[in-house]
């Protein structure tokens, strides 16, 4: 009888439990009518067990996220006062100790409870979505392509300069974000410098599918990372790859200001068929002293005949660099060549608080 009764009893205590744990969801807020309170006064209620990225994206709310959405670029970030749940390990990586002690999280691995209260910086309530249309498409190097969008409604997208847009792809419901490359003194045009990433879904898309004339979807402008334009100090910019873009933003806006103040350029690339714009930025030596394009050269091929600057970027700007006290800098890369960035100008002195960058994985 015994052996009879034993799983009755099992069964039993696994049907209680399931039960609790529906009951627990449901407390949680997994399930049924969700308040999300923003900054205290906008209230936006839902039912879906959506992410709250997706959820504030759907109420015309963007934030940023460069990765779309996977929890690797730690763009999305905003303070989550109530009902966010524990930090799960997705994000813990990508959170600061400053972060954790404030209640911020990736809202890409929020998913609302029955009420969820967030704040969100002011100026990031100001990010729309924007219908454009593709009016060029240019090559700049093989791997790496220029795409210029005029603005169809709203018709302006006014921007810092070196502040960033996202693409949304058509058909996978995904975005990605692209530095600004163009001069914020025509914000209906904005320009985009895309590198190709294989088996990326963007990238895929921007150089197999889209053309010119379509009508494209952007959001935008988000970032910290901008010219600080009332500030007076010497400037360091450092890119490499597609990361000209923002550089290219802002010297355009130094450029209409008459390049009042010095500006050393490093960017790197492997070899001369990696370079582009080198045209436009010897041109712009030529009109203003004060600026310096410094290319470099990690790995140039025979035919390059490159007399150059070569070596990592990151070793030429420490052999050509001295005090970088007073300076401010900007950069624009991969996270791995920001970092090694970072070390090499805190080794001449450089104030954290003058150093600006977006980190895109």
């Amino acid at each position: 009888m015994e052996y009879i009764l034993l799983p009755a009893v099992l069964l039993g205590i696994m049907l209680a439990i399931t039960g609790l744990i529906i009951l627990a969801d449901k407390a949680l807020g997994s399930g049924g009518l969700k308040k999300i309170v923003i900054n205290g006064t906008k209230e936006i209620e839902v039912t879906s067990d959506d992410t709250l990225l997706n959820i504030l994206s759907q109420n015309k709310i963007f934030l940023s996220s460069a990765c779309g959405g996977k929890a690797t670029c730690g763009l999305c970030k905003c303070q989550v006062t109530e009902g966010g749940g524990d930090i799960k390990p997705t994000e813990m990586s990508l959170l600061s100790a400053k972060d954790k002690e404030n209640n911020v999280r990736l809202t890409c691995q929020v998913k609302p409870t029955s009420l969820t209260k967030i704040t969100i910086p002011e100026g990031l309530l100001t990010a729309k979505e924007f219908k454009t249309k593709l009016v060029k498409m240019t090559d700049l190097t093989y791997d790496i392509k220029l795409l210029d969008f005029k603005l169809i409604s709203p018709n302006t997208m006014p921007f810092k300069p070196g502040q960033f847009a996202q693409i949304k792809v058509p058909g996978i419901d995904i975005v990605r974000a692209y530095s600004i490359a163009s001069n914020p003194s025509d914000p209906s045009h904005i320009e985009m410098i895309v590198r190709y990433v294989p088996k990326g879904q963007a990238t895929t898309y921007v150089f197999q599918a889209l053309k010119v004339g379509d009508i494209v979807t952007l959001s935008g402008p988000y970032g910290n990372f901008f010219l600080q334009e009332q500030s007076k100090r010497d400037i360091v910019c450092i890119a490499g790859g597609s990361g000209k873009a923002p550089i290219r933003s802002i010297l355009s806006r130094l450029k209409e200001q008459g390049m009042t103040r010095k500006v050393r350029y490093f960017f790197g690339a492997k070899a001369v068929r990696d370079l582009y714009y080198t045209e436009e930025m010897k041109q712009l030596q030529k009109e203003f002293p004060n600026f310096e394009y410094i290319p470099a050269l990690s790995n140039p091929l025979p035919e390059d005949k490159w007399n150059g600057a070569t070596g990592l970027i990151t070793d030429v700007l420490d052999r050509m660099t001295g005090d970088l006290t007073e300076a401010e800098a900007y950069l624009c890369g991969s996270p791995g060549m920001i970092d090694a960035c970072i070390k090499v100008l805190n080794k001449h002195q450089i104030k954290p608080a003058n150093v600006f960058y977006d980190k895109f994985a």
